[in-house]
């Protein structure tokens, strides 16, 4: 089947689609991307590699070729600044201070960072506060955090369950924070669902008594704009390589809001030093100013570089639109999988309202990653995430309205055919 095929039930989305699709003023940015000849919609896992990057790349092996060690301060971005410089023009996209954002490591070891240094000293707060649903890299850091203290994981990490698997109630969250929580630490958006919490609203809850609050905000940056700095965030962390574009493994990011401009990192190293002093090399640590003291290593430079490409586009288009364009293919996306696929057992458990919502639509049934397989086998990437969650992300710099009435149209041709079976055996790496 053509990745392009419609369904005859969908004509009359194909022609709406078609005008949106025109009318759409981020059109020009889809040439930016290599798509190949399918329709991909997992650019909340891996964002798809930009022309731009491609010749950031290019340049920077040049200049590795060409100028060897002399690139760290004569490359025509010098290496040596190439992290700040990265953590300045993803700033705006959280809403962040440039002196308090740093491209930097990898989310969980900056979450490691994070938490180790924004931990309270009170005896009397030892809790961190944190969901059931929460990607598990982010539990293992958590409880590691708390057995490095002498506390206990089992009574010290307080969950917030899940009603239905899908969702968690932002109320029980908010009944949980006391004077014994020291850290509230969650997802911006449930990378199974595409719940998007009211970061604001939960944040100031947890200043209320005393907490301090660090979002990860992995499934959400360059999807959803945030005012990190404005709402009083602590600190945060995202990875570069989803709605970022950065590529698969591309460095992290950490946030640190000013008001905590005094605190030295617990776990510090060299390239948190004072640039000025740096190659001193004093056993002595003078720590860096704002966020880029929580630097740790040697920055990765063909891992940063591809991010100083693709956050260029991002300061072309207004954040704005893309969000206006995501809610706006999400919501399409949800109106057809209730008329076509609801029928057929698939269950859209993404929150319909906009402000509940990130950038992609989770679709529940027994058949998801048979679903997904099968898909991918007409020209068309989704997502899978266990144990039966089709995910699809549909991306404002690349997608099209058209992508979304095709997808949706095979799915349908899928259910219809009913044959799956030789779609369900798992892989290892679904």
């Amino acid at each position: 089947m053509n990745p392009l095929f419609v369904h005859p039930s969908l004509s009359e989305e194909r022609q709406n689609a078609k005008r949106l699709d025109t009318a759409d003023p981020l059109a020009r940015f889809r040439a930016e991307f290599f798509q190949g000849s399918g329709i991909y919609l997992d650019g909340n896992s891996l964002g798809l590699l930009s022309r731009k990057a491609e010749k950031a790349v290019e340049r920077v092996l040049r200049e590795w070729k060409e100028l060897a060690i002399e690139g760290w301060l004569d490359a025509e971005q010098p290496w040596f600044f190439l992290a700040e410089k990265i953590g300045d023009m993803a700033a705006p996209l959280v809403g962040a201070k440039a002196s308090e954002l740093i491209a930097s490591g990898t989310t969980t070891s900056n979450l490691h960072s994070l938490v180790s240094t924004l931990f309270p000293s009170d005896p009397k707060r030892s809790r961190i506060v944190s969901d059931s649903l929460n990607f598990s890299s982010d539990i293992y850091v958590l409880r590691d955090q708390l057995i490095l203290r002498g506390l206990n994981p089992e009574t010290e990490l307080l969950r917030i369950s899940s009603e239905d698997g899908y969702l968690i109630d932002e109320d029980r969250i908010m009944a949980t924070l006391d004077e014994t929580v020291a850290l509230l630490v969650l997802s911006t958006v449930q990378y199974r669902s595409g719940q998007l919490f009211d970061i604001k609203a939960i944040t100031e809850k947890a200043h209320a008594v005393g907490a301090r609050v660090i979002w990860d905000a992995s499934h959400s940056a360059g999807s959803v704009p945030h005012e990190f700095h404005e709402w009083g965030v602590d600190g945060a962390v995202f990875c570069g390589y989803k709605y970022l574009n950065g590529g698969p493994g591309s460095t992290g990011f950490l946030y640190i809001h000013e008001k905590h401009a005094a605190l030295k990192p617990a776990l510090s190293g060299w390239f948190g030093h004072r640039k000025d002093t740096q190659f001193q090399l004093n056993h002595d640590f003078a720590m860096a100013a704002g966020a880029g003291r929580f630097q740790i290593s040697t920055p990765h430079v063909l891992s940063l570089i591809p991010l100083e490409a693709s956050l260029a586009l991002f300061a072309e288009a207004d954040q704005h639109e893309l969000r206006r364009k995501s809610l706006a293919m999400t919501e399409l996306m949800m109106a057809m999988g209730d008329r076509y696929l609801a029928p057929h057992g698939l269950r859209i458990v993404t929150p319909r309202r906009a402000d509940q919502r990130g950038g992609h639509v989770a679709f529940a049934g027994a058949d998801a990653f048979a679903l997904a397989q099968a898909l991918r086998q007409q020209g068309i990437v989704p997502d899978f995430r266990p144990p039966n969650i089709l995910r699809l992300a549909p991306t404002a710099f690349y997608n099209t309205y058209s992508d979304l009435v095709a997808t949706i149209s095979c799915i349908l041709h899928i259910l219809e055919d009913g044959d799956l079976e030789r779609y369900q055996k798992p892989t290892d790496i679904p």
